[in-house]
């Protein structure tokens, strides 16, 4: 499956007291685009019965943003078994394409009626496909 990808432009609210991105902000924009993908994949019937919540996140940062580049997220699930899945994030800036972030991380998938974690199914594996 292709990468699925939005793009963003850095705002004064970003920024931290160095006026370049804060690492936090990073942390939230792995976080919005998996929402965003499974949102745009996943059927109604799907999204009723499940949700995913965030375990572990490792990001290696190589380069700065700064107030007004726009900024290219691209994401991708590596892997999926049992009740884990790792999606893949790279942040990139659009007008130079240098890589600025990149970050692994695992998430579980719960069942909502249940609020416990359960098997990823073929079904929502062969979404990510």
């Amino acid at each position: 499956m292709k990468p699925f990808e939005t793009t963003i432009v850095v705002t004064e609210h970003d920024l931290d007291d160095l006026n370049h991105v804060n690492n936090v902000r990073y942390v939230q924009w792995v976080n919005d685009i998996a929402k965003q993908n499974w949102e745009q994949i996943a059927p109604p019937t799907i999204k009723e019965e499940y949700f995913w919540v965030m375990l572990s996140n490792h990001i290696d940062y190589k380069q700065a943003a700064y107030l007004n580049d726009t900024i290219l997220i691209k994401t991708y699930v590596s892997k999926s078994e049992g009740v884990k899945s790792t999606r893949i994030v790279e942040i990139y800036n659009k007008d130079t394409s240098k890589l600025l972030a990149k970050s692994e991380t695992n998430w579980c998938l719960i069942r909502k009626k249940t609020q416990k974690p359960t098997r990823i199914t073929s079904e929502i594996r062969d979404l990510f496909l």
